[in-house]
């Protein structure tokens, strides 16, 4: 029988009398800002004692540095969730980048995920036992065409984005183009087949699945839901290198980490009023026409969520949560279903919060982040480039609220 471990949580109730929830510039007709938005890192505004006990527990698991007698490993990039997820906030983006590795066949439009030699996620560390095998990290599989490096998203208003209806993602698909406005929006699939929703190509449907596929690949934490360690270029561990018995992370322990993050808030919006109100406004006009707002869309409505407490509203994410192709210039690696360079719409809330852009951190400010769209993105780009200088500085400076 596998042994357990009791976790201690230290639960610190100092931020309550700190947490800000500030209101946004420019909300969608009849949202409840307050219901949304919080303080970058902090949790939902209004959640009842018992629920912030369950973020609270998460937040400690999710900063805590797993070691291999308890699971990390043998194959690893970090040793926790916040070494990816801390900037600016527990839960934010991450500077670290990670490797991804694939085979792509233009031709076929085949994607290989070189699941036989390893996977597409090439770890860059491996543990005492490993390394004293003689492994220190995973080689580059041998059929690899395409690499790319990519750097953690942040997580605020994810499970806001869970309670979003299958049905209110699907209506916006348009992968033929029917209505000719070069925008062919695809849902981005699971293995399975499921409509996906996280992850930057739309691999996984629900957080959890999210998130345990995350621990097993960037921490080599086993799970119920991926029950075997990843092998070293698909070859067998050598013997005595993996001591703990599988799972290693516990369904409570996995259920922790899914609550924080789906508590998270959605970064409270900069506030502004006079002047710098109406060049804000001006801008999310600019942005409206040029059509960014047909990937970028301001707001999806939420329907019932994991918990009851985040049926909130409309969601203002910023994102169709489709997939869509952005050109040449910033493709990278394949997915299950996306050619390399298809993404996710990326969802824009807590935008002001980030930087570098980018899937990989390529662009070190906004403006050159609008330069790279290209694809379906080229009319919105040449629209942005277009402009006076007078309103692109505006559409600027909306986005810098965001």
């Amino acid at each position: 029988m596998k042994r357990s471990r009791s976790w201690q949580f230290c639960l610190s109730w100092s931020w309550l009398s700190g947490l800000v929830i500030g209101l946004a510039a420019g909300c969608g007709p009849g949202q409840d800002a307050s219901r949304v938005y919080g303080a970058a890192g902090e949790p939902l505004p209004g959640l009842d004692s018992a629920l912030i006990v369950r973020f609270e527990r998460g937040r400690s698991l999710f900063h805590y540095p797993f070691l291999p007698e308890q699971g990390l490993g043998p194959l690893f990039n970090q040793q926790r969730c916040s070494s990816c997820h801390d900037l600016p906030t527990l839960g934010g983006f991450g500077a670290e980048t990670v490797m991804k590795a694939v085979s792509w066949d233009p031709v076929s439009g085949r994607c290989d995920l070189l699941a036989d030699q390893g996977g597409d996620m090439v770890q860059s560390q491996a543990t005492p036992l490993l390394q004293a095998a003689g492994i220190e990290r995973e080689a580059i599989p041998a059929r690899t065409t395409h690499i790319a490096f990519t750097r953690a998203p942040a997580l605020y208003g994810l499970g806001l984005v869970e309670s979003i209806p299958e049905s209110a993602i699907l209506e916006r698909a348009d992968s033929a183009d029917v209505d000719g406005d070069g925008i062919s929006g695809r849902v981005g699939r699971t293995a399975d087949g499921r409509a996906g929703r996280f992850g930057r190509r739309g691999e996984f449907a629900t957080l959890r699945e999210f998130i345990a596929n995350a621990a097993l690949l960037e921490m080599g934490l086993t799970s119920s839901l991926h029950g075997a360690e990843e092998l070293v270029n698909g070859q067998p561990l050598p013997p005595g290198v993996d001591p703990v018995p599988e799972p290693e992370l516990s369904d409570e322990s996995l259920a922790v980490l899914v609550d924080f993050i789906t508590l998270l808030a959605v970064p409270a919006r900069e506030r502004v009023s006079g002047a710098a109100a109406d060049t804000v406004r001006r801008g999310e006009r600019a942005f409206r026409d040029a059509g960014c707002g047909a990937c970028h869309v301001p707001e999806l409505p939420a329907g019932p969520g994991a918990l009851d407490a985040i049926e909130r509203g409309p969601v203002p994410l910023w994102s169709d949560l489709l997939l869509h192709d952005l050109g040449e210039d910033v493709a990278g690696v394949c997915g299950r279903s996306a050619g390399p360079g298809e993404y996710r719409t990326a969802p824009l809330m807590g935008l002001r919060l980030r930087q570098p852009y980018m899937h990989d951190g390529r662009a070190d400010d906004i403006e050159r982040a609008l330069g790279m769209h290209g694809g379906e993105a080229e009319r919105s780009r040449d629209a942005y480039v277009g402009m006076d200088t007078a309103t692109r500085a505006a559409l600027l400076r909306f986005l810098r609220t965001l």
